[in-house]
């Protein structure tokens, strides 16, 4: 998956941390929910504001 278009920094945005685009969503805090066990379909619940492709982005972003 091409996580470009999804995932961006900004040194405004928590400090330059990868946040989701359009957000302040990092993507430390998906990564650090998926591997604690949350579901996708939490994460979609909890941040109604994120799709699906977005949390794909981040473990793209994460596996480069």
């Amino acid at each position: 998956m091409n996580w470009q278009p999804y995932i961006t920094t900004d040194p405004k945005i928590l400090y330059g941390k990868p946040t989701i685009r359009g957000t302040r969503i990092s993507v430390d805090l998906i990564i650090d929910k998926l591997a604690a066990g949350e579901s996708f379909e939490y994460l979609l619940s909890a941040y109604p504001h994120i799709s699906l492709e977005q949390i794909y982005a981040c473990l793209a972003y994460a596996a480069d």
